[in-house]
């Protein structure tokens, strides 16, 4: 069965699905760093860091799982300075381990020009 999460979503969003869903797996698309009220911190990598957790966080309960069930991670960062500020950021969100497969890229760009960062993950359902 395939899933979408959610199933209305904001104006805002460029064509996608936060989420999709394939039998017991779910696909979550890359997570920008918008707040709670679609604003970003500009050249705060820590702040930019926690609106992704946080929109991972949402996304994955709408789904009905959490982050002690992804089995994948993509992280896309725009500045290679922040990789250890990543990492320690990661490894308290995910409680010390056991930690997912992970990929981590430094890229010239993202879709936003203020967006630090952003992450994708593949997530166990059911």
């Amino acid at each position: 069965m395939l899933t979408h999460f959610p199933p209305h979503e904001p104006d805002r969003m460029p064509p996608l699905s936060l989420a999709v869903r394939v039998g017991d797996l779910l696909f979550v698309s890359g997570m920008g760093p918008f707040d709670a009220e679609w604003r970003i911190a500009r050249d705060d990598f820590p702040a930019q860091m926690r609106a992704v957790l946080d929109w991972l966080d949402r996304v994955l309960a709408e789904a009905g799982t959490d982050r002690s069930r992804i089995v994948k991670t993509n992280v896309l960062l725009t500045r290679e300075q922040d990789i250890p500020e990543m990492n320690r950021l990661y490894a308290a969100w995910f409680g010390g381990g056991p930690y997912p497969a992970r990929t981590t890229a430094v890229v010239r760009a993202l879709p936003v020009p203020d967006f630090l960062l952003e992450i994708e993950c593949v997530a166990a359902v059911g």
